[in-house]
């Protein structure tokens, strides 16, 4: 039996996950692409809960490389604003390349330390 694309998909995400967890401490930024938008989350795993979010609808841009650019800054200063400092990054089983590369950048320039 052939699989599909997304089965591929959430057996990398199953093993990132299982090495990536998120603390009070250093919650965890998660990354989910669409093609309509592009979201993140910091959440903290061991409460279960997320502490902010932010989509590029939000930032009031398109979900590409620039508008990950935009979101990356967002999502700092939100987080800035909550007083999270530290974080651990979740690529969520998509390359470490294009939108995920300049939304983690824009989230290190915007003061985030992973």
């Amino acid at each position: 039996m052939k699989r599909s694309k997304l089965h591929h998909r959430l057996q990398r995400k199953r093993r990132i996950r299982s090495r990536v967890s998120g603390s009070a401490a250093r919650p965890r930024l998660t990354v989910f692409r669409s093609l309509q938008q592009v979201t993140v989350q910091v959440i903290d795993d061991e409460a279960g809960r997320t502490l902010v979010a932010a989509s590029t609808r939000e930032a009031k841009a398109r979900p590409t490389v620039e508008g990950a650019k935009k979101l990356g800054t967002l999502i700092a200063k939100k987080a800035k604003e909550a007083k999270i400092t530290s974080i651990v990054f979740d690529r969520n089983a998509y390359a470490y390349h294009g939108i995920v590369k300049a939304l983690a950048d824009a989230a290190r320039e915007g003061g985030l330390m992973f």
